[in-house]
């Protein structure tokens, strides 16, 4: 995305006409930002935080829901497999990612504010669906594929979620001139990243309320999962009204597909998409499904520390609870020793520390793999704030040197660069969050086994023990994440670290600070 500034006198900040727009719009203006600037890109952002922390919220509601289907009366009279149930959370992931790009250029379309609006109401959608699902008893009286099939449709609605954190992104980015720009998209994203958090959270202790813990702690017990989507709809309504009454739009803001089209062609967008599906495919990936990995891979563990299993969802929250937080500090440590280095030794420290996740299953020690995990998704978020750092910074030393080698026009050149870099952002977004779909995907293809022994056992007991003889049947996906982590190091080094000649025609990015 970029922006067509038009410099307005310094006497006439602001102007709004009517639907919250403002005509003129200028925050490179020391003087303009001072006067009026500030104010009300905070007053947006706040309000923006808000909405993208629910679309977030509502996005990973699955990962906590399918915890509790079995207990909600689901399945036909057969459980649903884990192979199934990682289905169901990994739906809304794919077409969260697919709807970032268009969420994009909705901002310049409708207006930021507008859109805003229209994108918190559509999270009524999936809240409501879930909640009728469980209300009445249509689903429940039909077989176990059709309620699979039905359920499939209701998860992906709450991939509308997942698109809120582009254009919420876009729109923020209009606001702030640049040098304040890193800051704001920084508490922009982590605020959004923090809803995770809070629907692992809050939801596992929602839908028990009423429900006695003598009873509440045995594996089958009731659950009130219609709250699950209930509880969201008054802070949704509330996103809302806040935009419409106090978010505004901005005329200058207008969507740049030239810039778009033209950094499909250049390599480094691909580069570090890739890398950031490395970087946020882990944080969102493991967001939605560490919580059922933890059901799964530790049964004996939730058996014996029942309120972790039913109020705290197996304590999952933490993680990107821990992630989000971490974010900013990539960024801040990046401007200091350069992204590139944060990015390589983030990867490096990953691949470790998912050896240690590995050798905590195989040793049945929940301390080591939770702890393992907990500093993968500090990691994770770290990266998120590195790489992203990253990208303005390589498109501002390939400009360079265009400049340099073509005697290309500076200012021309420069702005090119900046608008390629703005539209690297929003396409590496929605790539990354396609990572987290692809980290589902192997964690649903490792669970086949457990899942096909599980199922073929008779009696409850039976059932068990067959998922715990089964329990270290997450390693071979740990393999596989060890491997990426490993390849995405090496592809950080060889592209922005190795010394490079000049002969050799490849932009050796090291000195830019990458």
């Amino acid at each position: 995305m970029s922006v067509a500034v038009e410099t307005p006198p310094t006497d006439q900040p602001g102007k709004l006409r009517r639907g919250r727009w403002i005509e003129h719009w200028d925050p490179e203006n020391e003087e303009f930002w001072e006067r009026t600037g500030k104010t009300v890109a905070r007053r947006n952002l706040i309000f923006s935080i808000f909405a993208e922390h629910l679309g977030f919220s509502i996005w990973v509601l699955w990962s906590v829901v399918v915890l509790n289907l079995s207990n909600a009366g689901f399945g036909g009279g057969t459980p649903f497999s884990p192979s199934e149930l990682f289905l169901l959370t990994a739906l809304p992931n794919l077409v969260g990612s697919a709807l970032r790009i268009p969420y994009t250029f909705a901002v310049p379309k409708f207006g930021g504010r507008l859109w805003t609006v229209i994108s918190a109401a559509l999270l009524l959608i999936p809240t409501a669906a879930l909640a009728a699902m469980v209300h009445f008893d249509y689903v429940r009286n039909q077989s176990h594929d059709t309620q699979f099939t039905i359920m499939l449709v209701i998860a992906a609605l709450a991939g509308f979620g997942g698109g809120n954190f582009s254009s919420s992104m876009a729109n923020i980015s209009f606001f702030y001139p640049e040098k304040r720009k890193g800051l704001a998209l920084g508490l922009n994203a982590a605020g959004g990243n923090l809803g995770v958090a809070v629907v692992q959270l809050l939801t596992p202790l929602v839908i028990i309320v009423g429900v006695p813990f003598a009873i509440a702690k045995n594996p089958v017990h009731p659950v009130h999962l219609a709250y699950a989507g209930l509880m969201w709809m008054p802070f949704i309504i509330a996103a809302m009204v806040a935009a419409w009454f106090y978010m505004d739009s901005l005329t200058m803001a207008k969507a740049d597909s030239r810039s778009y089209l033209s950094c499909l062609r250049q390599p480094q967008t691909w580069i570090m998409s890739i890398l950031y599906i490395g970087t946020f495919g882990s944080f969102i990936g493991f967001s939605f499904a560490l919580p059922l990995v933890i059901k799964l891979t530790f049964p004996e563990f939730l058996a014996q520390n029942p309120f972790i299993g039913t109020y705290l969802a197996g304590l999952g929250f933490l993680g990107a609870l821990i992630g989000s937080v971490t974010r900013p500090f990539g960024g801040w440590l990046s401007d200091r020793i350069g992204g590139a280095r944060v990015t390589l030794w983030v990867f490096v420290a990953m691949a470790a520390f998912t050896l240690l996740a590995m050798y905590g299953v195989n040793q049945r020690s929940f301390a080591v793999f939770f702890g393992s995990y907990m500093v993968i998704f500090a990691l994770s978020g770290a990266g998120n704030g590195s790489t992203y750092r990253m990208i303005p910074v390589i498109f501002g030393a390939l400009g360079r040197k265009e400049i340099a080698d073509k005697g290309a026009d500076p200012a021309a050149t420069t702005l090119r660069f900046k608008r390629e870099a703005a539209a690297v952002i929003g396409i590496a977004g929605a790539i990354g969050a396609f990572g987290g779909f692809l980290i589902q995907q192997v964690f649903r293809l490792a669970s086949v086994p457990v899942g096909a022994a599980v199922s073929s056992a008779k009696s409850i007991e039976d059932k068990a023990a067959a998922a715990v003889a089964n329990a270290d049947w997450s390693t071979s996906a740990l393999g596989i994440f060890i491997v990426g982590y490993v390849v995405f190091a090496a592809m950080t080094w060889f592209f922005y670290l190795r010394k490079t000649t000049e002969s050799a025609r490849v932009p050796s990015l090291a000195y830019a600070g990458v």
